[in-house]
């Protein structure tokens, strides 16, 4: 199995990263959002309500 960041043979201890280095490649792109499914947009989440004015 070859390093899905830079192609090399991936190490036992990275799996399926060849290095620490490569595995962190990874993870920075996952939080960057780099990574997506390809589809239609979805509707974001209702925004949280807003509070009633106190009625008198």
């Amino acid at each position: 199995m070859s390093c899905p960041v830079c192609r090399k043979d991936s190490d036992p201890a990275y799996r399926p990263f060849c290095s620490k280095r490569c595995a962190d490649i990874d993870l920075g792109r996952w939080l960057r959002g780099a990574y997506v499914i390809p589809g239609t947009a979805q509707e974001e989440d209702d925004p949280a309500p807003t509070p009633e004015p106190p009625k008198h």
